[in-house]
């Protein structure tokens, strides 16, 4: 194997995906959340009840990972789920007070991660890794698209 992609900013950028993603889920595990889960009632926080298709493309997941995420949490009273009323195919999400008490109660994983791997590493460079990798995703994000519609 050749070295050099080991230490490609490519593969430094997975290794980084796969670390800071362990952290988040170590944190919440005591909990009893997934990091998806978080991710939800973090919306559902700041931006208020939604439409639960609304998470779909703020999540990046497909609908039936989507719906079980959803599910755990309506389960464990953390969510809950209405039928909205202008258009009865379509679930309305909101934070019960057992999800807002939770919510209190946990730690922020993703503060976490930014305060300890970001540390001491100065603006100018953190300005170049966001525009390097930001320009790297929306170009293969563009590949992806072409593809589709072909």
């Amino acid at each position: 194997m050749d070295s050099t992609k080991h230490n490609s900013a490519g593969a430094w950028a997975k290794k980084y995906h796969l670390a800071a993603r362990s952290v988040i889920e170590v944190t919440l595990r005591p909990y009893d959340l997934g990091s998806t889960q978080w991710y939800v009632l973090w919306h559902l926080v700041h931006d208020g009840p939604m439409a639960q298709r609304e998470l779909l493309a703020l999540l990046q997941v497909e609908k039936a990972t989507l719906s079980g995420v959803v599910s755990a949490l309506v389960r464990k009273s953390l969510v809950k789920q209405t039928t909205d009323f202008s258009d009865q195919r379509q679930k309305l999400l909101s934070m019960t007070p057992a999800g807002r008490a939770l919510w209190q109660a946990l730690p922020n994983p993703i503060d976490l991660i930014l305060k300890t791997a970001f540390a001491g590493i100065p603006e100018d460079d953190l300005a170049t890794v966001v525009r390097v990798l930001s320009t790297c995703t929306g170009r293969l994000n563009n590949l992806l698209q072409k593809g589709n519609k072909s």
